[in-house]
C-alpha cells in the first residue's frame, strides 16, 4: 500500500516551488491564485527570497503547504495513495491531498494558523529544546517532575523527541536531560512553544475558524497527529485538528500504525527528505521515496 507523507515547519528552502511554477501551467495557475488568497505575493519570498524571509511563520506555513499541494497535484493520475498523514502543518497539506479540504479552505486555514500562532508566541517568551538518546518514558518523566510549563511535543523516532515549554522551564529540563544521559538536548531557533498549553489561545482562534470551513469525505484515511490511527470520518478529523496545535505530535505512532495497516512505500510530498529519514528509523523494512514527476 502506497502512504503519502506531508512535512512541516522547517523543510522550507529559498527557490522551493520555482520548478514547479515554471514547468507546469496548473502550478502556475495555483500559486497565482495563492499570492491572492493570502493578499500578498509569496511566490516572490518563495522563488527569490531571503532564509530570513522564509522564517516568518506566517510565510513558512504557507509556503511549505503549498509546496506540497501544488506537487502532489501536478503528479496527476500517478498520486493515488491509499493512505496520508502530515506531520504538524503539514496534515493540512494531506487533508487537501486527499480531498477533505479543497485547496483555497486550507490555504486560509494554514494563513490563519500561522498568525495565530504567531500572536501565541508574542504573549510569552517560550521555546522548544531537541532531545536525542533517551526512551519516550524518561523525558516525559523529567517534564513533569520540572517546574514550570514543559511537555513533550514531537515524538519524531525513536531517541528523537522536542519538549516545548516556557523558556525557563525547558532550559532547565535540558539541564535535567543531559544529567539523566541525553546524547543530546539542544534548544531549537523558534519563536515559541508549539504543541504545548501555551499555544492555547491559538487553538481557540483556530477552532473557530475549522468550524466554519466544510470537510468532505476523505478519498483515504489520514491518518493524524493526535489520535495516531486511521480516520475517514469528516468530523473526527476536524475535532483532531482543532486539538492539534496544543497537544504533541505522535509521529512515531502514526507510521507504526500505517506500517501495522499495510503501507510498503512512504512518499514525501513536499520540500525536504526530513520525514524519509524518520520513517526509516521508526521501521527499517519501509521503503521511502520522493514524490517524482518524472
Amino acid at each position: 500500500m502506497n502512504a503519502y507523507i506531508f512535512p512541516g515547519q522547517g523543510a522550507q528552502y529559498v527557490g522551493m516551488g520555482l520548478d514547479l511554477y515554471e514547468k507546469y501551467p496548473l502550478a502556475q495557475e495555483m500559486f497565482e491564485d495563492a499570492n491572492d488568497i493570502l493578499g500578498f505575493t509569496i511566490t516572490d519570498m518563495m522563488f527569490e527570497g531571503t532564509p530570513e524571509d522564509l522564517k516568518q511563520t506566517k510565510v513558512t506555513q504557507p509556503a511549505i503547504f503549498l509546496h506540497s499541494v501544488i506537487l502532489s497535484k501536478v503528479m496527476g493520475e500517478s498520486f493515488r495513495p491509499d493512505m496520508v498523514a502530515g506531520h504538524s502543518l503539514g496534515e493540512f497539506s494531506a487533508l487537501v491531498a486527499n480531498g477533505t479540504l479543497n485547496f483555497e479552505d486550507g490555504l486560509k486555514l494554514v494563513a490563519q494558523r500561522a498568525m495565530a500562532m504567531q500572536k501565541a508566541c508574542e504573549l510569552q517568551p517560550s521555546t522548544m529544546a531537541a532531545v536525542l538518546g533517551l526512551d519516550d518514558g524518561v523525558v516525559e518523566k523529567i517534564c513533569n517532575e520540572t517546574q514550570g510549563i514543559v511537555v513533550a511535543a514531537n515524538y519524531n523516532c525513536p531517541g528523537q523527541l522536542v519538549i516545548s515549554g516556557e523558556v525557563e522551564a525547558v532550559n532547565a529540563a535540558c539541564e535535567s536531560l543531559k544529567e539523566a544521559g541525553a546524547r543530546r538536548a539542544l534548544v531549537l531557533p523558534v519563536g515559541g512553544a508549539f504543541h504545548s498549553p501555551l499555544m492555547e489561545p491559538a487553538r481557540e482562534e483556530l477552532a473557530s475558524a475549522i468550524e466554519n470551513t466544510v470537510f468532505n469525505i476523505p478519498s483515504c484515511p489520514i491518518y493524524q497527529n493526535v489520535p495516531t490511527t486511521a480516520i475517514d470520518n469528516s468530523d473526527e478529523i476536524k475535532s483532531n485538528l482543532m486539538l492539534q496545535l496544543t497537544a504533541p505530535v505522535k509521529w512515531t505512532q502514526s507510521v507504526k500504525n500505517m506500517v501495522a495497516n499495510g503501507a510498503k512505500l512512504f512518499t514525501e510530498v513536499g520540500p525536504g527528505k526530513v520525514l524519509q529519514g524518520l520513517v526509516r528509523k521508526i521501521d527499517a523494512s519501509a521503503e521511502t521515496a520522493s514524490a517524482d514527476l518524472h
